[in-house]
């Protein structure tokens, strides 16, 4: 497994692993905290038509993804504020024609294809320079503005009648939020995959809630628990030549179960 290391595609994906980790660890506990989930798996899987589309029209891929992503995060966020009851349906519509674009772009296009499986499942060998730098520079936007707008989003998952009545402008953070997990989710797909980024959003989320009761801490433990999970799962791929977000995920969800059926027996004791 020491091999591993010598390798620059894995130096890569390691290194990846940590700046996809702190943007997770950010993300995850306010999506959770803020009811986001149904709707950061519409966008996830919504950025698959940018897949799609980029590789129709022979542009690069991470810039369809994020202009698919963008546009149905834009999208969600409109309807959602114009009909609320309706909202996880304008989300299942927008989920599904996403992936459906993106299957018949990809279907229509002449000549070689890129292994989609990599999209939707995460790759080791995905990752290259462009994509480090790129998270890092979103890595130090996010942290500022999370920075800067910590208190105001504190107040938006715990009460956002009451934040408003404040005077938050809680449907422009709402959208700076959806808008932040978009970007993340195409960051995302490079290791992780379109279909299970959802599941690292959400799980260390869950175990940190259980753990912690505030905001900051539940970013501090996602971000350590998504940091494991990534980089076993990293490790797994590589060994057994398995799809890098399906490792991801298996690890995750052993994790959580683990520290779960932990915490019931010190509830116990």
């Amino acid at each position: 497994m020491l091999e591993a290391l010598s390798l620059s595609f894995f130096q890569n994906a390691l290194i990846a692993g940590v700046l996809i980790a702190v943007a997770i660890g950010i993300i995850g506990p306010l999506s959770v905290a803020n009811r986001m989930t149904f709707m950061s798996g519409g966008i996830a899987h919504a950025t698959y038509g940018g897949v799609g589309l980029a590789i129709f029209m022979g542009w690069p891929v991470l810039g369809g993804a994020a202009t698919a992503a963008l546009l149905a995060a834009l999208l969600i966020a409109w309807i959602s504020y114009r009909n609320l009851h309706r909202t996880d349906t304008v989300i299942g519509m927008v989920w599904a024609v996403g992936m459906a674009v993106g299957v018949i772009l990809t279907d229509l296009t002449q000549g070689y294809h890129p292994d989609l499986m990599s999209f939707l499942f995460g790759s080791i060998l995905a990752v290259n320079g462009t994509d480090l730098w790129m998270m890092t520079a979103f890595d130090l936007i996010l942290t500022a503005l999370i920075w800067y707008f910590y208190y105001d989003l504190l107040a938006l998952g715990f009460d956002p009648v009451f934040a408003a009545l404040q005077g938050v402008k809680t449907r422009w953070l709402h959208l700076l939020l959806l808008v932040l997990t978009a970007l993340t989710v195409v960051l995302a797909m490079r290791l992780v995959g379109l279909i299970m980024v959802i599941a690292l959003l959400t799980m260390p989320a869950f175990t940190a809630e259980r753990y912690v009761k505030t905001l900051a801490g539940m970013m501090g433990i996602s971000f350590l628990l998504s940091l494991i999970y990534l980089l076993f799962g990293l490790f797994l791929a590589y060994r057994f030549d398995l799809s890098a977000g399906a490792c991801v995920i298996m690890a995750a969800a052993f994790g959580t179960i683990l520290l779960f059926f932990y915490e019931k027996e010190r509830e116990l004791k």
